[in-house]
């Protein structure tokens, strides 16, 4: 999917200016890396909206038009508001087309119905990641790692380095460190519910007994007061 983001160059910085131009209907961001000096911009917020409703928008390569000039990106940061659905600040990362980056992936699970182990033993599916970390050329940059359950049973889980990924494409974590290969995704037993059996309430017969006795008890125990007191 192809991402096109117009932008228009920003001279002034700091939060004073930033706010000016959230209220303008803008939203303040920043270009950097390849060699190049920083550049401050601004982005018209329904088009930066629209984009976000898009996975693919937070992975790929984007083309960002900074006053007709065209250059390629990757989206590196968004700064939200904590309490208001507001997009406070975006970052962006120039990009070479020969030079490999780091970028964050999702994971798209597969054929979740038909594993044997939900499927046959009636189990549970806990995604361990929903994302991992990839390096690659900005050309070969996909839009999702899938996650292939068709033949997952209960309790074996799939780890990152039985992921296939396409060509050019490697996980970064499993770069630095082979022994490092935690588990994706695994399938659990469903736990069983004991329910516990209602205690009856008592009869209002054993209930009007009890309150019997007790008032002989409280009967005797005066009478057996009175009689020791007479003595005395």
């Amino acid at each position: 999917m192809d991402f096109l983001i117009n932008a228009e160059k920003r001279e002034k910085k700091g939060t004073s200016s930033s706010r000016n131009i959230r209220r303008d209907g803008f939203v303040p961001g920043i270009i950097y890396g390849a060699g190049k000096e920083e550049q401050t911009i601004s982005l018209r917020k329904h088009e930066v909206a629209k984009n976000l409703e898009q996975d693919a928008f937070y992975s790929q390569v984007l083309d960002i038009s900074v006053d007709g000039k065209k250059e390629q990106v990757i989206l590196r940061d968004i700064q939200r508001h904590p309490a208001k659905r507001e997009i406070l600040h975006m970052d962006f990362q120039r990009v070479k087309a020969d030079q490999k980056i780091n970028v964050t992936i999702p994971l798209n699970f597969i054929n979740e119905d038909v594993a044997p182990g939900v499927k046959v033993d009636g189990g549970i599916i806990s995604h361990l990641m929903t994302e991992i970390e990839i390096i690659c050329l900005p050309a070969d940059i996909p839009e999702n790692i899938p996650v292939d359950l068709i033949d997952l049973p209960i309790d074996q889980p799939i780890h990152l380095s039985e992921l296939k990924l396409p060509d050019g494409v490697e996980i970064t974590s499993l770069q630095s460190d082979e022994d490092n290969d935690p588990a994706v995704v695994v399938i659990h037993k469903a736990k069983a519910v004991v329910e516990e059996e209602p205690v009856d309430a008592p009869e209002a017969s054993e209930v009007a007994s009890d309150q019997k006795n007790d008032e002989n008890k409280d009967a005797d125990k005066a009478s057996d007061e009175k009689e020791a007191k007479d003595k005395e």
